[in-house]
């Protein structure tokens, strides 16, 4: 498996460097950022970077996208459906690239925006996944170009993953999702335990990611829209039945926008 990197930017963004030690090369995914990734390069000769990873057009993941790929002469890749400038290679659901001789996927994930994907590794012993703005820790992004029923889909596309599948989203929002996560089931007692381990972390300056599928699918409310617990606040909430499932999710994401 190869080494992943957070480099953080802006307030709450992480620009994710994947290292593969055996050819000396990096991939770069959604970087809004240019300046944390040439100065990591530049401290770190040994190292050249060969592929860019995009998964959607929000210019906090892209803005650095030009300016690296000048000064390096990377190979881009990223969504087919997405308003991105300067991909070597547009992608859609099912396609598969090459990093460092693994397989990847590419996973069609609409909802925060209309053409986002995700890429996926399904390596037998570390399988990992990079999200961007889909699915974060605890939670899920925002939807700004999407449909609920888009996203609550895209969801249980990577809920279906396997539980220990490695999860790199983009943002550092885990603290703030798991509040909200412990509002909308009180009684859920993963919920609570990994609040307190993430606010130790937070407190300690320090990330609460990689997460995992299995970790999600049993404290991130947006992966639990079946759950009777979630079903029950979300009817609490509006006051009215709720079915199991888009409708769930709609309404707590509704509930998240304004909590």
């Amino acid at each position: 498996m190869p080494q992943f990197i957070a480099l953080p930017a802006f307030q709450d963004n992480y620009i994710w460097l994947i290292i593969d030690d055996n050819t000396s090369q990096v991939a770069v995914v959604d970087p809004g950022d240019a300046i944390p990734v040439i100065k990591w390069l530049g401290r770190h000769p040994e190292y050249s970077l060969s592929t860019m990873l995009i998964t959607h057009h929000h210019r906090d993941h892209t803005g650095g996208l030009s300016t690296i790929k000048a000064a390096t002469g990377c190979k881009v890749f990223g969504p087919a459906d997405e308003p991105v400038q300067g991909l070597d290679r547009l992608l859609s659901d099912g396609d598969e690239v090459s990093l460092f001789g693994e397989k990847v996927k590419v996973i069609s994930v609409p909802g925060h925006t209309s053409g986002h994907i995700a890429f996926f590794c399904d390596d037998e012993k570390d399988p990992w996944l990079l999200c961007g703005d889909t699915l974060f820790a605890g939670g899920c992004g925002r939807l700004f170009e999407g449909t609920a029923q888009q996203m609550h889909s895209s969801l249980q596309r990577l809920a279906a993953l396997p539980d220990n599948t490695l999860v790199y989203c983009a943002h550092e929002y885990t603290q703030a999702n798991l509040r909200f996560a412990h509002a909308v089931e009180p009684d859920n007692q993963d919920i609570k335990v990994r609040l307190e381990v993430v606010n130790d972390l937070r407190a300690a300056g320090r990330m609460t990611l990689p997460s995992t599928i299995g970790l999600e699918k049993l404290t991130n409310p947006f992966l639990r829209s079946e759950h009777p617990d979630v079903i029950k606040a979300a009817t609490s909430r509006v006051q009215d039945s709720v079915e199991p499932g888009e409708q769930t999710f709609a309404n707590i994401r509704a509930w998240k926008d304004n909590f």
